[in-house]
């Protein structure tokens, strides 16, 4: 006969721990802020009084403030092309709920315009290009003088016809062709 086992009390089951909680996703990176502290303005008082008009236009409380989701649009009423990555850097990348809830005075306006003035988006010689190689149709470094005239009258900030014939001088060839390299140069030398 087997010798008895010494006979244990079961335990009581352990109570289920909860599983700790996930460590928080590392947020992503943020691009640097900018600094708006040491922002010189550079306005004069006609402009200072025709950008402070047009803030207005956008205050809808009635508290002379507006949404940090509304700084771009005013800037580009004010004639300016700010991409919103570069509007988010100059409000120090805020969150979706501060873009909407957060507001700014004219006064705190008035740096994040000089900003984009001071650092105008410029597009290279190699941008114009590519966007020019869009219409070269045969792949031969030439697009069509005649669609080239009808982009430059119809799309983005439209050219007169006297700004086109200006611009297009000398630069077709004996077939209507326009070498686009050529003609990057010659506007980027203008």
């Amino acid at each position: 006969m087997a010798p008895k086992k010494d006979a244990k009390k079961p335990e009581p089951p352990k109570k289920a721990e909860p599983a700790p909680a996930p460590a928080p996703a590392p947020e992503p990176p943020k691009a640097d802020a900018v600094d708006l502290s040491g922002v010189k303005l550079d306005f004069t008082q006609d402009q200072m009084e025709d950008y402070r008009e047009a803030f207005l236009l956008f205050d809808r409380v009635g508290d002379s403030k507006v949404a940090y989701n509304q700084i771009a649009d005013i800037m580009r009423a004010l004639g300016q092309n700010p991409t919103n990555k570069e509007v988010t850097k100059i409000l120090g990348n805020p969150t979706a709920d501060d873009m909407v809830n957060k507001r700014v005075d004219f006064e705190g306006f008035l740096p994040m315009l000089q900003v984009v003035i001071n650092n105008p988006n410029k597009a290279t010689y190699d941008d114009y290009v590519e966007g020019l190689r869009v219409f070269d149709k045969e792949g031969n470094g030439t697009v069509m003088g005649a669609e080239l005239r009808i982009v430059l009258s119809t799309l983005g900030e439209k050219m007169s016809e006297a700004e086109i014939d200006a611009l297009m001088q000398g630069q077709e060839d004996e077939n209507g062709c326009v070498n686009y390299e050529a003609f990057v140069k010659h506007i980027m030398s203008v």
